[in-house]
């Protein structure tokens, strides 16, 4: 995720830090400072360390349940609303989405039992309501918190947990699609009512969450129907296959005049033989002319991790290849490493309008 960098590993996954969490750290510091001085500003930062340690925790409920179905977490980001766990892919057995969407409230409900029926921490949802006050109770606040987190959740809001167990239930009858479409447009209208809430009650944080609702609800649906409309698909049917290649020693000019004459938004790099080096991004491509270094070679700027598939090789398996590299195409190419074309996300999304398949 861009403005994100990495703090450590943990249990297979890389942990990263969203830079604007720390102006979250900023804000509630300066705020607590204001009321009670140095001693409030310190407890309040712990306490939002303490409960992010809890959301990590959610997180990791749900990196380590879907590990059970052999998918992969790559990372886990802090952001300032919460985290996100970065699964290869959802599962898309019905009953192992239930069971992956539910693990992280259930890390949550088994902190918030040894806080309250362990330690005999009393809590209750009113603590929310004085969450910055100091004086409120420490270890009260922080499993009123996790009740919290459980119930939010667990609102039918996709791609929030409790949307996704609404949609996996609909895909027991509907079809993984359909399901996630409806599913999609009941999260879209929560996200809306989040929205009116957070700017009548003057809250920042639930409108960032209704923002962040709405998109990862729109754009999920659309990656569930683009790996539908790819599914029995080979990968010779949707690849681009007319294409301008730049060859390695080509300055970043060149890739400017290529960029003005073609409508191609990213550029395979090749070698001598045509044989793949990279790919060059339009936006790579921008960020270094922007740079003043129009006269330099692309090759610095030239992206390698590009995943690489045969030409007999399915669609879907070039779509879940870029999807776990987050790479902007996926190489074709022949036995002997000859580029033969590529595919990107833009030319999917083409191809699943004048495809064969009907979705609905």
């Amino acid at each position: 995720m861009t403005w994100s960098f990495p703090i450590g590993r943990l249990l297979g996954s890389e942990l990263r830090v969203h830079a604007t969490f720390f102006l979250l750290l900023l804000w509630i510091g300066a705020a607590a400072w204001l009321e009670g001085g140095a001693p409030a500003a310190a407890e309040n930062l712990v306490f939002i360390l303490v409960l992010f340690a809890c959301v990590v925790a959610h997180e990791y409920g749900h990196a380590l349940m879907a590990r059970r179905y052999g998918i992969a977490t790559p990372d886990i980001t802090l952001l300032p609303i919460g985290g996100l766990a970065r699964l290869e892919r959802m599962p898309e057995r019905p009953g192992q989405e239930i069971a992956v969407a539910l693990a992280g409230p259930a890390v949550n409900v088994a902190i918030w039992a040894v806080l309250v029926l362990g330690l005999g921490v009393g809590s209750d949802l009113g603590r929310l309501a004085a969450i910055e006050d100091a004086g409120a109770g420490f270890w009260a606040r922080v499993a009123a918190v996790n009740l919290f987190l459980v119930l939010f959740n667990m609102l039918p809001a996709f791609p929030m947990d409790g949307g996704r167990v609404f949609r996996a239930l609909l895909a027991m009858r509907l079809g993984r699609v359909r399901a996630t479409r409806i599913a999609a447009l009941a999260g879209q209208a929560m996200a809306f009512v989040f929205g009116f809430l957070g700017l009548t009650g003057g809250s920042p944080v639930l409108v960032l969450i209704a923002i962040f609702v709405f998109v990862a609800a729109q754009a999920e649906s659309a990656d569930v129907a683009m790996r539908e409309a790819a599914r029995g698909v080979g990968v010779r049917d949707a690849m681009i296959t007319v294409y301008e290649a730049l060859p390695e020693e080509a300055t970043l000019a060149d890739a400017a005049a290529a960029l003005i004459r073609t409508t191609q938004h990213e550029f395979p790099v090749v070698d001598g033989r045509g044989r793949l080096a990279g790919f060059l991004t339009r936006q790579a491509l921008i960020a270094a002319l922007a740079e003043g270094r129009r006269s330099g070679p692309v090759a610095p700027v030239v992206r390698r991790d590009i995943p690489a598939v045969g030409p007999s090789a399915r669609l879907e398996r070039a779509v879940e290849a870029m999807a776990r590299a987050g790479a902007p195409a996926v190489a074709v190419v022949a036995p002997d490493g000859r580029l033969l074309g590529y595919v990107t996300p833009e030319n999917l999304g083409e191809f699943m309008m004048v495809g064969r398949r009907d979705l609905r």
